[in-house]
Protein backbone atom coordinates (compact mmCIF):
# COMPACT_ATOMS: atom_id res chain seq x y z
CA UNK A 1 0.00 0.00 0.00
CA UNK A 2 1.30 3.44 -0.91
CA UNK A 3 1.87 5.80 1.95
CA UNK A 4 0.64 9.36 1.51
CA UNK A 5 2.26 12.45 2.98
CA UNK A 6 -0.68 14.08 4.74
CA UNK A 7 1.25 17.31 5.42
CA UNK A 8 2.15 17.59 1.76
CA UNK A 9 -1.46 17.09 0.69
CA UNK A 10 -2.66 19.76 3.13
CA UNK A 11 -0.08 22.23 1.89
CA UNK A 12 -1.08 21.55 -1.71
CA UNK A 13 -4.76 22.03 -0.95
CA UNK A 14 -3.98 25.21 0.98
CA UNK A 15 -2.05 26.60 -1.95
CA UNK A 16 -4.98 25.89 -4.26
CA UNK A 17 -7.35 27.72 -1.95
CA UNK A 18 -5.21 30.89 -1.82
CA UNK A 19 -5.97 33.66 -4.35
CA UNK A 20 -3.41 33.41 -7.13
CA UNK A 21 -2.09 36.74 -8.34
CA UNK A 22 -1.85 36.85 -12.10
CA UNK A 23 -1.56 39.32 -14.92
CA UNK A 24 -5.21 38.64 -15.76
CA UNK A 25 -6.25 40.29 -12.50
CA UNK A 26 -5.17 43.72 -13.67
CA UNK A 27 -8.24 45.87 -14.13
CA UNK A 28 -9.73 49.30 -13.43
CA UNK A 29 -10.86 48.27 -9.95
CA UNK A 30 -8.87 49.35 -6.89
CA UNK A 31 -7.69 45.79 -6.47
CA UNK A 32 -6.70 45.49 -10.10
CA UNK A 33 -4.77 48.76 -10.04
CA UNK A 34 -3.11 47.80 -6.77
CA UNK A 35 -1.97 44.56 -8.42
CA UNK A 36 -0.41 46.59 -11.24
CA UNK A 37 1.41 48.76 -8.70
CA UNK A 38 2.65 45.70 -6.80
CA UNK A 39 4.05 44.22 -10.00
CA UNK A 40 5.68 47.53 -10.89
CA UNK A 41 7.29 47.93 -7.45
CA UNK A 42 8.67 44.39 -7.65
CA UNK A 43 10.10 45.18 -11.09
CA UNK A 44 11.60 48.48 -9.91
CA UNK A 45 13.15 46.81 -6.88
CA UNK A 46 14.88 44.25 -9.09
CA UNK A 47 15.52 46.59 -12.00
CA UNK A 48 13.94 43.94 -14.22
CA UNK A 49 10.79 44.53 -16.30
CA UNK A 50 10.49 40.96 -17.58
CA UNK A 51 7.71 40.20 -15.07
CA UNK A 52 5.53 43.13 -16.10
CA UNK A 53 2.43 42.48 -18.25
CA UNK A 54 3.19 45.24 -20.75
CA UNK A 55 0.85 46.10 -23.61
CA UNK A 56 2.17 46.07 -27.15
CA UNK A 57 3.52 49.54 -27.85
CA UNK A 58 3.59 50.45 -24.14
CA UNK A 59 4.26 54.14 -23.57
CA UNK A 60 7.19 55.03 -21.32
CA UNK A 61 8.22 58.53 -20.22
CA UNK A 62 10.74 60.01 -17.83
CA UNK A 63 10.50 63.59 -16.64
CA UNK A 64 7.86 64.46 -19.27
CA UNK A 65 9.91 63.11 -22.19
CA UNK A 66 9.73 59.78 -24.07
CA UNK A 67 12.41 57.32 -22.95
CA UNK A 68 13.59 53.76 -23.63
CA UNK A 69 11.92 51.35 -21.21
CA UNK A 70 14.73 48.82 -21.72
CA UNK A 71 17.50 51.16 -20.52
CA UNK A 72 15.66 53.79 -18.47
CA UNK A 73 15.20 54.53 -14.79
CA UNK A 74 12.88 51.55 -14.39
CA UNK A 75 15.87 49.23 -14.93
CA UNK A 76 17.70 50.62 -11.86
CA UNK A 77 17.51 48.12 -8.99
CA UNK A 78 16.90 49.80 -5.63
CA UNK A 79 15.71 49.19 -2.08
CA UNK A 80 12.46 51.07 -1.52
CA UNK A 81 12.09 52.56 1.96
CA UNK A 82 8.60 54.00 1.62
CA UNK A 83 5.84 54.11 -0.97
CA UNK A 84 2.34 55.53 -1.10
CA UNK A 85 -0.16 54.87 -3.90
CA UNK A 86 -3.45 56.33 -5.07
CA UNK A 87 -5.90 54.71 -7.49
CA UNK A 88 -8.09 56.37 -10.11
CA UNK A 89 -10.69 53.83 -11.18
CA UNK A 90 -12.43 56.31 -13.50
CA UNK A 91 -9.37 56.65 -15.77
CA UNK A 92 -7.71 53.31 -14.93
CA UNK A 93 -4.59 55.00 -13.55
CA UNK A 94 -2.47 54.86 -10.43
CA UNK A 95 0.22 57.08 -8.97
CA UNK A 96 2.90 55.93 -6.55
CA UNK A 97 5.27 58.14 -4.58
CA UNK A 98 8.50 56.27 -3.79
CA UNK A 99 11.36 57.14 -1.42
CA UNK A 100 14.83 55.56 -1.54
CA UNK A 101 17.31 56.74 1.12
CA UNK A 102 20.34 54.76 -0.04
CA UNK A 103 23.26 57.14 0.63
CA UNK A 104 25.03 56.13 -2.58
CA UNK A 105 21.98 56.67 -4.78
CA UNK A 106 19.01 58.33 -3.01
CA UNK A 107 15.82 59.05 -4.94
CA UNK A 108 12.35 60.42 -4.46
CA UNK A 109 10.19 59.77 -7.49
CA UNK A 110 6.62 59.40 -8.66
CA UNK A 111 5.29 56.78 -11.07
CA UNK A 112 2.01 56.89 -12.99
CA UNK A 113 0.61 53.69 -14.47
CA UNK A 114 -2.32 53.31 -16.84
CA UNK A 115 -3.91 49.90 -17.22
CA UNK A 116 -5.74 48.81 -20.37
CA UNK A 117 -7.79 45.69 -19.60
CA UNK A 118 -5.16 43.26 -18.25
CA UNK A 119 -2.00 45.05 -19.43
CA UNK A 120 0.04 48.05 -18.37
CA UNK A 121 -0.27 50.49 -21.28
CA UNK A 122 1.61 53.52 -19.89
CA UNK A 123 4.41 54.09 -17.39
CA UNK A 124 5.52 57.61 -16.54
CA UNK A 125 8.23 58.38 -13.98
CA UNK A 126 9.41 61.70 -12.59
CA UNK A 127 12.57 61.25 -10.53
CA UNK A 128 14.69 63.52 -8.34
CA UNK A 129 18.00 62.89 -6.64
CA UNK A 130 20.97 64.67 -5.11
CA UNK A 131 21.46 68.13 -6.62
CA UNK A 132 17.84 68.55 -7.66
CA UNK A 133 15.40 71.15 -6.35
CA UNK A 134 15.47 71.14 -2.51
CA UNK A 135 16.22 67.40 -2.57
CA UNK A 136 16.54 65.57 0.75
CA UNK A 137 15.35 61.95 0.77
CA UNK A 138 15.79 61.51 4.54
CA UNK A 139 13.63 64.55 5.24
CA UNK A 140 11.05 63.42 2.68
CA UNK A 141 10.84 60.03 4.38
CA UNK A 142 10.57 61.50 7.87
CA UNK A 143 7.72 63.84 7.10
CA UNK A 144 5.84 61.55 4.70
CA UNK A 145 5.76 58.73 7.22
CA UNK A 146 4.31 61.06 9.88
CA UNK A 147 1.37 62.24 7.75
CA UNK A 148 -2.06 60.64 7.45
CA UNK A 149 -3.03 59.95 3.83
CA UNK A 150 -5.56 57.26 4.77
CA UNK A 151 -9.18 56.91 3.62
CA UNK A 152 -11.59 59.81 4.09
CA UNK A 153 -14.94 58.91 5.73
CA UNK A 154 -17.56 58.41 3.01
CA UNK A 155 -19.75 61.27 4.19
CA UNK A 156 -16.81 63.70 4.11
CA UNK A 157 -15.27 62.85 0.74
CA UNK A 158 -14.84 65.55 -1.87
CA UNK A 159 -16.04 64.85 -5.40
CA UNK A 160 -13.66 64.28 -8.28
CA UNK A 161 -14.47 67.72 -9.69
CA UNK A 162 -13.82 69.38 -6.32
CA UNK A 163 -10.43 67.69 -5.97
CA UNK A 164 -9.37 68.74 -9.46
CA UNK A 165 -10.63 72.27 -8.82
CA UNK A 166 -8.55 72.53 -5.62
CA UNK A 167 -5.42 71.40 -7.47
CA UNK A 168 -6.05 73.81 -10.34
CA UNK A 169 -6.66 76.72 -7.97
CA UNK A 170 -3.30 76.10 -6.29
CA UNK A 171 -1.40 75.77 -9.58
CA UNK A 172 -3.21 78.74 -11.12
CA UNK A 173 -2.02 80.93 -8.24
CA UNK A 174 1.56 80.69 -9.54
CA UNK A 175 0.70 82.74 -12.63
CA UNK A 176 -1.18 85.78 -11.28
CA UNK A 177 -0.70 85.13 -7.55
CA UNK A 178 -4.45 85.03 -6.90
CA UNK A 179 -3.92 83.07 -3.71
CA UNK A 180 -7.29 84.10 -2.28
CA UNK A 181 -8.95 81.59 -4.65
CA UNK A 182 -7.04 78.62 -3.20
CA UNK A 183 -8.88 76.53 -0.56
CA UNK A 184 -6.12 76.85 2.04
CA UNK A 185 -6.47 74.67 5.08
CA UNK A 186 -5.06 75.27 8.56
CA UNK A 187 -3.02 73.43 9.41
CA UNK A 188 -1.54 72.60 6.00
CA UNK A 189 1.96 71.26 5.41
CA UNK A 190 3.89 71.36 2.15
CA UNK A 191 6.75 68.96 1.47
CA UNK A 192 8.84 70.22 -1.44
CA UNK A 193 11.78 68.06 -2.45
CA UNK A 194 12.55 67.63 1.24
CA UNK A 195 11.88 71.13 2.57
CA UNK A 196 8.91 71.20 4.97
CA UNK A 197 6.71 74.15 5.87
CA UNK A 198 5.08 72.54 8.91
CA UNK A 199 6.04 73.30 12.50
CA UNK A 200 3.38 71.25 14.21
CA UNK A 201 1.18 74.28 14.83
CA UNK A 202 -2.54 74.77 14.08
CA UNK A 203 -1.53 77.84 12.05
CA UNK A 204 0.78 75.90 9.69
CA UNK A 205 0.15 77.05 6.13
CA UNK A 206 0.97 75.90 2.59
CA UNK A 207 0.57 79.42 1.23
CA UNK A 208 4.14 80.53 1.90
CA UNK A 209 6.56 80.89 -0.98
CA UNK A 210 4.09 80.98 -3.88
CA UNK A 211 5.72 83.10 -6.62
CA UNK A 212 4.03 84.96 -9.45
CA UNK A 213 4.60 84.84 -13.20
CA UNK A 214 5.03 81.06 -13.50
CA UNK A 215 2.65 79.38 -15.93
CA UNK A 216 2.16 75.75 -14.85
CA UNK A 217 0.93 73.84 -17.90
CA UNK A 218 0.56 70.36 -19.43
CA UNK A 219 -1.50 69.21 -16.44
CA UNK A 220 -2.54 65.55 -16.16
CA UNK A 221 -4.54 64.31 -13.19
CA UNK A 222 -4.82 61.13 -11.17
CA UNK A 223 -7.73 61.37 -8.70
CA UNK A 224 -8.60 59.15 -5.73
CA UNK A 225 -11.79 60.28 -3.98
CA UNK A 226 -11.46 57.58 -1.31
CA UNK A 227 -8.11 59.01 -0.18
CA UNK A 228 -9.07 62.63 -0.81
CA UNK A 229 -6.06 62.93 -3.09
CA UNK A 230 -5.32 64.38 -6.52
CA UNK A 231 -1.92 64.19 -8.21
CA UNK A 232 -0.85 66.36 -11.12
CA UNK A 233 2.00 65.87 -13.57
CA UNK A 234 2.80 69.23 -15.17
CA UNK A 235 5.60 71.50 -16.37
CA UNK A 236 6.74 74.88 -15.09
CA UNK A 237 6.31 76.71 -18.38
CA UNK A 238 5.36 75.63 -21.89
CA UNK A 239 8.64 76.46 -23.61
CA UNK A 240 9.17 79.17 -26.18
CA UNK A 241 9.60 79.92 -29.90
CA UNK A 242 13.01 78.26 -29.87
CA UNK A 243 11.64 75.07 -28.38
CA UNK A 244 12.24 73.51 -25.01
CA UNK A 245 9.88 73.38 -22.07
CA UNK A 246 9.78 74.06 -18.38
CA UNK A 247 10.98 71.56 -15.77
CA UNK A 248 8.84 68.49 -15.21
CA UNK A 249 6.92 68.61 -11.95
CA UNK A 250 4.58 66.57 -9.76
CA UNK A 251 2.15 68.04 -7.23
CA UNK A 252 0.09 65.77 -4.98
CA UNK A 253 -2.68 67.25 -2.81
CA UNK A 254 -4.62 65.87 0.14
CA UNK A 255 -7.98 67.58 0.67
CA UNK A 256 -9.89 67.32 3.95
CA UNK A 257 -13.23 69.05 4.58
CA UNK A 258 -12.83 70.90 1.30
CA UNK A 259 -9.45 72.40 2.30
CA UNK A 260 -5.83 71.58 1.47
CA UNK A 261 -4.20 69.50 4.19
CA UNK A 262 -0.96 68.27 2.60
CA UNK A 263 0.95 69.21 -0.55
CA UNK A 264 3.83 67.12 -1.89
CA UNK A 265 5.94 68.44 -4.74
CA UNK A 266 8.77 66.99 -6.83
CA UNK A 267 10.54 69.02 -9.51
CA UNK A 268 13.04 67.62 -11.99
CA UNK A 269 15.20 70.74 -11.89
CA UNK A 270 18.84 70.91 -10.95
CA UNK A 271 19.36 73.31 -8.06
CA UNK A 272 22.18 74.95 -10.04
CA UNK A 273 19.73 75.75 -12.87
CA UNK A 274 17.53 77.94 -10.68
CA UNK A 275 17.79 81.63 -11.54
CA UNK A 276 16.10 84.54 -9.79
CA UNK A 277 12.50 84.02 -8.74
CA UNK A 278 11.58 81.38 -11.30
CA UNK A 279 13.02 78.18 -12.75
CA UNK A 280 15.05 78.56 -15.91
CA UNK A 281 12.95 77.67 -18.95
CA UNK A 282 9.66 78.56 -17.26
CA UNK A 283 8.96 81.39 -19.62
Amino acid sequence: MKRFNLAGICLALGALSLPQLSHAELSCTRGGLRQAVDLYLAAQTKGDISGLPLANGVGYWENAAPADIHTGFITKPMKIDHQHSIFDTATCQSFTEVIVTNKAAPYVFGTRLRVNHDKIAEIEILWTTTGYWLFNADSYLKHSSEENWGPIPKDKRASRDALVAAANAYLDAFLEKKTELVPWGHPCERLEGGAYTGKGLPSDSCSVGVPAGVNIVNRRFVVDEELGTVQVFCTFGAGGPRGGRGPADSHMFRVENGKLRYVHTLTHLLQASFRGNRPRGSR
